[in-house]
């Protein structure tokens, strides 16, 4: 069987991690195996969604390397959902209820008083004529529901979950077409994954009730559900929800506010709640051979953004010269970046140590007179790595200054700082001029 998957987001806010596990998936199973993934965008809430945050979300999946085979928009689609309503509406599958939310809320709460389940009592089912031309004059609209075949068991074998099985008497009739003639989700989703020819559905666990209620509007239509395999819910680190329209781990915060590499999400995100251990990887294309069902826990997994901080350090560590030179700030050099690299955490931090290496920085001075002798133990000519050595032995035969004493008073003169990369390597790129100026107390 040829392998179909498809991403459904509805562009009506920003994508956040929770979205984009659920992409990820997809997109590394399709990869896996030789099949399609497919970008499908749910735009009929026609007053929510924006062309802003549609170009946003492709953007997002666009930089995290989550390319797409195919694509379509649900607003360009009412044709195929008008005409399944049709059908549906032929087959008494689809019947129409005029109740307003008001009346709708009241039934609920007496049936919660009740002790009862607040589930739908198809009263629709019995409007006469004479009723329906009533609640019209009124200036009611119906809204549609969907007439679940019931009593009735759907049941398949989760590709996460495993068995799953639903009493469908449970559910309620589900709305699919609102009072004023806009689609609810349910039914445009089953309709292009049919006309898509989607193979697998890969989404969250919160969505197992619909895909017991799709499964019946599949077979309403005359096709088979696709196989299923719903992924634990992903929560903050303290259990929160992630919203999308709070902006909560937007993928776009991760990537403008916070400058994080694409791949620190991906490599997070491809493995929270599974078996594997959370790595970094400086590729997408190695996650994929990786990707098994059979590792996904049935767990909540939990999102803390602090891993994410650690995965953009180590990847950077690791990460050669000719896949970040294009965003390296002018002057920063392969050997230059060679040295930065490992005592970075984002990209952006290169800046500081371009400053420490090109100036001007202040140096900081301690024992004046001891920087002073220093100086004039400065080896001359050409620099390698080979230089701190030589001249710190120099300088520690003439003054008996050994260990941290030694060492931390030369690295603040010429650094300016306490830390950073090793001495033996940094020192060439800043250069004799440049180190001479300022163990002489200069801003150089």
């Amino acid at each position: 069987m040829s392998v179909k998957v498809r991403f459904a987001p509805s562009p009506t806010g920003l994508l956040h991690v929770g979205n984009v596990r659920t992409a990820i998936s997809n997109w590394l199973y399709a990869r896996k195996m030789g099949g399609v993934f497919f970008l499908r965008i749910d735009d009929t809430d026609l007053e929510r969604s924006t062309k802003e945050y549609e170009e946003g979300l492709k953007e997002d999946l666009r930089w995290l390397g989550l390319n797409w085979d195919e694509t379509a928009k649900q607003s360009e689609r009412f044709a195929s959902y008008d005409a399944a309503v049709e059908k549906l509406k032929s087959d008494g599958r689809l019947y129409p209820c005029y109740e307003t939310s008001q009346e709708l809320d009241i039934k609920r709460k007496i049936q919660l008083g009740q002790g009862k389940p607040p589930l739908y009592d198809r009263a629709g089912l019995n409007i006469s004529d004479a009723e329906k031309t009533k609640y019209e004059a009124e200036g009611r609209t119906p809204h549609w529901r969907f007439k679940l075949n019931i009593p009735a068991r759907v049941e398949w074998e989760d590709h996460v979950k495993g068995h799953q099985s639903f009493d469908i008497a449970a559910l309620s009739d589900p709305i699919l077409v609102r009072g004023d003639g806009t689609y609810l989700y349910t039914l445009p989703s089953v309709v292009d994954d049919i006309e898509f020819g989607i193979t697998h559905v890969m989404r969250g666990e919160d969505h197992s009730a619909n895909s017991a209620v799709q499964t019946q509007i599949f077979e309403a239509l005359g096709a088979k559900a696709p196989d299923m395999a719903h992924f634990s819910l992903l929560t903050g680190a303290a259990g929160e929800g992630l919203s999308k329209r709070l902006g909560t781990a937007s993928i776009k915060s991760y990537r403008e506010k916070d400058g994080l590499e694409a791949l620190s999400i991906v490599s997070l995100l491809a493995r929270i709640g599974s078996s594997d251990p959370i790595e970094p990887f400086t590729s997408i294309e190695s996650l994929i051979d990786g990707f098994d069902f059979s590792k996904f826990s049935r767990a909540t997994a939990k999102f803390d953004p602090h891993d994410l901080e650690i995965l953009n350090a180590k990847i950077l560590h690791v990460t050669e010269y000719d896949a970040v030179k294009d965003r390296l700030p002018e002057g920063a050099t392969e050997k230059f970046w060679n040295v930065a690299r490992a005592n970075i955490k984002k990209l952006s931090d290169v800046d500081e140590w371009l400053t420490i290496v090109s100036g001007p920085i202040t140096p900081v001075i301690g024992n004046a007179d001891f920087i002073a002798k220093a100086g004039e133990l400065l080896p001359q000519g050409n620099w390698d790595e080979t230089t701190w050595k030589a001249w710190t032995t120099a300088v520690k035969e003439e003054t008996g200054a050994k260990g941290r004493e030694l060492f931390m008073p030369l690295r603040q003169a010429v650094t300016g700082l306490q830390h950073g990369p090793e001495m033996g390597s940094l020192l060439p790129l800043i250069g004799e001029t440049r180190v001479r100026a300022r163990l002489s107390g200069e801003k150089a």
